[in-house]
């Protein structure tokens, strides 16, 4: 059976990522077998990213992601969401990447990311004990650090680019899911 994209206009999305209208269609196939109604709710998406990190703790990390997904906050994930999202972290250029990533962190949206909403900590939780050798506990700390150097206690998109951009760990993983369906 041939299932074609159900949006309000496919041809819109189309023009707002960097997928082929076949891509899109895959991504559909897909996105509606795991979610039959075409709105994935927090539980839901939770219980499917867990399957990615079963040896770690991901709900926390699960909760950022499906906020970053969620653009228009009202608690669900639509196939459109989804597709915008993925795009940017399969095509899009780094600083779309890194303002996607920004987002992921800025959890109730005003703009600048204080210290106490950086969770750095759930991405190592997330991979529980396969991190080897062992994770000093400082790490995490380190780098919430480097993202807290100026005087105010927050964060501005423009100051985590520059950070990220002078962090060659972070650019390797910007990068590291580049191209791949």
């Amino acid at each position: 059976m041939c299932h074609t994209i159900q949006t309000s206009c496919p041809k819109q999305l189309h023009n707002q990522n960097h997928f082929t209208m076949e891509e899109l269609q895959i991504l559909y196939r897909g996105f509606k077998t795991g979610c039959p109604s075409g709105i994935v709710n927090e539980d839901t998406f939770k219980s499917i990213y867990v399957q990615f990190f079963p040896g770690g703790d991901s709900s926390k990390y699960a909760h950022f992601i499906f906020k970053a997904f969620d653009t228009d906050q009202d608690s669900s994930i639509t196939f459109e969401e989804y597709a915008r999202g993925l795009s940017v972290l399969l095509w899009g250029s780094t600083d779309e990447k890194l303002i996607w990533t920004f987002n992921l962190y800025d959890l109730n949206k005003d703009g600048h990311i204080t210290r106490e909403l950086c969770s750095s900590r759930t991405i190592y939780a997330m991979r529980g004990e396969s991190i080897q050798p062992g994770l000093k506990e400082q790490v995490p700390q380190q780098h919430v650090d480097i993202f807290f150097q100026n005087q105010d206690g927050v964060v501005i998109v423009d100051e985590f680019i520059d950070a990220c951009q002078k962090d060659d760990n972070i650019m390797q993983s910007i990068r590291l899911f580049e191209g791949t369906i």
